[in-house]
């Protein structure tokens, strides 16, 4: 009678099998999309609104931080969670700090390949009437996008919570989709 080998031949806990998968765990975190920088603009310009079907404006979530102002008691789980999300990370006092304040999440669409700009203008409480902006740019966009605003730490502590804001969708130098706060004018 011969010997049957049940010895395994392949092993997941061979090296070369854990070098392989440590490879290809580095080559799908370095694929990762990552999001386009968010710039401050420094001298704000009016554009003309040519208003295009072809761009909209899907949804917008908005989500102010700021544990001086909001109860901790009778919070409902969603907000809880949301709290934890941009809080995440945050470690020492200095930390929470830097997170507290005002976030925006546009959701856009563009039907038609373009060179899009996502500008949000918007007014703070101790500025009064001035306005400041900030762009995000996306080379040859097309189909369904998130934007993400953040007016937090000391933009937030030195010049207070945002009370309007305008969100535009800029294609070829005009603005082509709008959203916008009650409060904007």
């Amino acid at each position: 009678m011969a010997a049957i080998d049940t010895t395994p031949h392949f092993s997941f806990h061979a090296p070369v099998v854990k070098l392989a998968l440590a490879v290809l765990c580095l080559l799908l975190i370095g694929c990762a999309s990552v999001p386009p920088p968010t710039r401050q603009v420094e001298q704000l310009k009016s554009l003309p609104i040519a208003l295009n079907p072809d761009f909209s404006f899907r949804k917008t979530k908005q989500y102010f931080l700021d544990p001086r102002v909001q109860s901790v008691r009778g919070i409902d789980a969603s907000v809880a969670f949301e709290r934890s999300y941009h809080n995440y990370g945050a470690i020492t006092a200095l930390d929470l700090r830097e997170h507290i304040g005002s976030y925006y999440t546009f959701f856009w669409r563009a039907r038609r390949p373009a060179n899009v700009t996502v500008r949000l203008e918007y007014r703070q409480e101790k500025l009064h009437a001035f306005t400041q902006a900030r762009e995000v740019r996306y080379e040859h966009a097309r189909g369904s996008y998130q934007t993400h605003f953040a007016i937090i730490g000391d933009d937030y502590y030195n010049d207070g919570r945002v009370i309007a804001w305008r969100a535009s969708l800029i294609a070829g130098g005009r603005i082509v989709a709008m959203s916008r706060s009650y409060l904007w004018e």
